[in-house]
């Protein structure tokens, strides 16, 4: 678990270094999907980690893309971006375990539901990268089913991010 989780954080920062992104990954049972918060990775915010003021992040639902116009409308529709407009990750703690690791607390909130996660970040080029699998149940949402059922994505998601910093 620990390799895989290396290997994607590895091909992550090749093509995500000194950039802000945000994916959730998932998995039906024919396929996996990958939703990009596009506002997010165009965005030129530079996060600082050193000091009391620790990054409190909110995601608009619907800057979601998940690359197929059906599959992001589902994303939208199951995470209820109508209702709750807005995907939050806040840093609790943050220290520094060696030269280029760090390991954190942050509270991610879904919809009105908020669950505090341990995550290790690694430092690469100026970004911090981390990846955290989650599930839809953690926040009390239904995955969703198509086709009476035929299709059905599965509870776990990954929550793969980089975070420019100037530290």
């Amino acid at each position: 678990m620990k390799t895989q989780i290396f290997i994607l954080l590895l091909i992550s920062a090749l093509f995500s270094a000194q950039k802000n992104v945000l994916e959730i990954n998932g998995w039906t049972n024919i396929n996996t999907f990958k939703c990009v918060e596009n506002q997010f990775k165009g965005s030129a915010n530079v996060y600082s980690f050193t000091g009391a003021q620790l990054p409190n992040i909110a995601f608009k639902i619907t800057n979601f893309d998940c690359g197929n116009k059906l599959m992001t409308g589902d994303f939208q529709k199951t995470l209820k971006a109508e209702k709750f407009p807005e995907l939050t990750i806040k840093f609790l703690q943050f220290k520094k375990t060696s030269s280029n690791t760090f390991q954190a607390v942050v509270e991610v909130k879904m919809m009105t539901v908020s669950r505090k996660y341990p995550i290790e970040f690694t430092y690469f080029q100026n970004s911090l990268m981390g990846n955290k699998r989650l599930k839809f149940s953690d926040f009390q949402i239904v995955p969703p089913k198509k086709m009476g059922g035929m299709v059905y994505v599965k509870d776990e998601l990954d929550l793969v991010f980089s975070l420019k910093t100037n530290d």
